[in-house]
C-alpha cells in the first residue's frame, strides 16, 4: 500500500471563462474557477440554505486545455481529478503567499465535460431543461428521514 494519496475529486460549475497563458518557452496552462455548492433546509426555520466553495484549477495538459479552449464556458458543469499543490509567491510590496490549486499535469488528472451534448456550444439551457430546472426548484424534501 502507497505511504501516502494526494487526489482529488470536484464536481462543479465555472465560475468564468477558462483563463489561458503562455509561458516564455511555448507551454501554455489553462486556470479556472470552478464552484462546488451544497444545499439543505434548516430544520429550526425551514428556509433553504446553500454553501458555496470556490477552487482554483491548473491545467497543465495539452490536451485538456484544447479541450477547455474549444468547448469550456462560464457555467459549464465539469468532473476535475488532479492533485492538491501549494506554492509560495512574493507581491510586489514584498510580502510571501502563498496559494492552493488543484493542478492536472500530463499523465495525471482528469477532466470531463457533464454538460448535455446540445449545451455545449452555446451556454443556454433547452426548454426540457429549463423545465426540468423549474420542477426540481418546486421539490421541497424535507430532511427528516421518516422510519
Amino acid at each position: 500500500m502507497a505511504g501516502s494519496i494526494n487526489k482529488v475529486i470536484l464536481v462543479g460549475n465555472l465560475g468564468q471563462e477558462p483563463e489561458i497563458r503562455s509561458f516564455q518557452n511555448g507551454a501554455r496552462v489553462c486556470n479556472l474557477t470552478l464552484a462546488t455548492s451544497e444545499s439543505w433546509k434548516d430544520k429550526s426555520t425551514g428556509e433553504r440554505k446553500e454553501n458555496t466553495q470556490w477552487h482554483k484549477i491548473c491545467i497543465f495538459n495539452e490536451g485538456l486545455i484544447k479541450l477547455c479552449e474549444s468547448y469550456l464556458h462560464k457555467g459549464s458543469k465539469v468532473y476535475i481529478e488532479g492533485k492538491l499543490e501549494t506554492r509560495s509567491y512574493e507581491t510586489s510590496a514584498g510580502e510571501k503567499r502563498y496559494a492552493t490549486e488543484v493542478v492536472l499535469r500530463p499523465y495525471s488528472g482528469d477532466l470531463q465535460m457533464l454538460d448535455k451534448r446540445e449545451n455545449c456550444n452555446n451556454n443556454q439551457p433547452s426548454d426540457n431543461q429549463q423545465a426540468e430546472n423549474q420542477v426540481e426548484d418546486q421539490d421541497d424534501f424535507d430532511d427528516e428521514i421518516p422510519f
